[in-house]
């Protein structure tokens, strides 16, 4: 499952900066970020020490949004702040005494996602919490509802095709699918900022 995201993820990369003419890159890219918001989810749930986890996906995201800024030509955050503020929200409502004043947390936590341009937003949010709260056919009808907000507020019809990666990790998770990282955790961790800034060296070169 990993690999699938960084692979989508760097097609969907290639196409946005050297390719932008070329739709089916952009389509197939939607495949990776559901894939990084359940393995956020997922990272949460079982990691041993959730402060480690969370300082790492900080520093990942200062690590990589100078070459973010520099590959896409844009001052928006990366989307590592949008996974690392929703891991935060995660914790946050799990230290709830009462769970619907999670209601106003969530709301205002993605307000401030939207006011300072996180890559994703408050879509990207809402899209963890989906991955926290359903599993099967409810998730992915959850999915294609939430892709369908997003299509009103910002016209990207693409983003409809995301919903391929939500319903394969439904079917991942009737069938009981293990979703331990294989392959060198370096490689999972540092893949996001390492593929943008050889992006940016092609561009220069």
């Amino acid at each position: 499952m990993q690999w699938i995201a960084m692979i989508t993820m760097l097609i969907d990369h290639i196409g946005a900066v050297f390719y932008p003419q070329v739709a089916e890159l952009r389509i197939i890219g939607r495949i990776a970020f559901p894939i990084y918001a359940f393995a956020v989810y997922i990272g949460y749930k079982h990691t041993r020490n959730v402060q480690k986890y969370i300082w790492r996906l900080f520093w990942i995201a200062v690590l990589s949004q100078l070459p973010f800024m520099a590959a896409f030509n844009h001052f928006s955050l990366n989307v590592v702040w949008t996974l690392w503020s929703a891991l935060l929200v995660l914790l946050v409502l799990d230290k709830l005494p009462v769970r619907m004043l999670g209601i106003p947390i969530v709301a205002l936590a993605g307000l401030v996602m939207e006011i300072t341009h996180m890559d994703y937003g408050m879509y990207g949010l809402l899209l963890v919490l989906l991955f926290r709260y359903f599993q099967g056919p409810i998730l992915v009808m959850a999915h294609v509802l939430l892709n369908g907000l997003y299509i009103m507020l910002y016209s990207g019809s693409v983003q409809m095709y995301s919903v391929v990666a939500t319903a394969g990790i439904a079917i991942a998770q009737y069938y009981n699918a293990g979703f331990r990282l294989k392959g060198p955790r370096w490689i999972w961790r540092y893949f996001y900022p390492a593929h943008l800034a050889v992006i940016v060296l092609i561009r220069w070169i």
